[in-house]
């Protein structure tokens, strides 16, 4: 089974930067602390301070869909409702290289 890799792309309103961030870094770290995750990371478009992507790695299917009963990924989904400029869209993809035993 391979690992799935999410990106998520998320376009907030002006001025939510701030809010989206401290609500986001506080999902990716409780995130990072289930079994089924291998990374979590939230970037910032270097050009346009209101794109955000996040890069979710899941140790399968099964452990993407955990993710979203949690409590604080339920919490960062409330949060971040009224934040969006429109509705985030998300990508998946399965991991080819390096093999799935090099990472964490």
């Amino acid at each position: 089974m391979s690992l799935l890799m999410i990106h998520v792309a998320v376009h907030v309103r002006p001025g939510g930067e701030h809010a989206f961030i401290a609500a986001t870094r506080e999902n990716a770290r409780q995130s990072r602390q289930e079994p089924g995750v291998v990374r979590f990371d939230l970037l910032q478009d270097s050009g346009d301070s209101r794109k955000f992507l996040l890069v979710e790695i899941y140790r399968s299917p099964e452990a993407a869909a955990a993710h979203k009963e949690t409590a604080h990924y339920l919490a960062w989904r409330d949060a971040v409702a009224d934040l969006m400029a429109e509705p985030r869209a998300s990508a998946k993809y399965l991991n080819l290289d390096p093999d799935d035993h090099g990472w964490s």
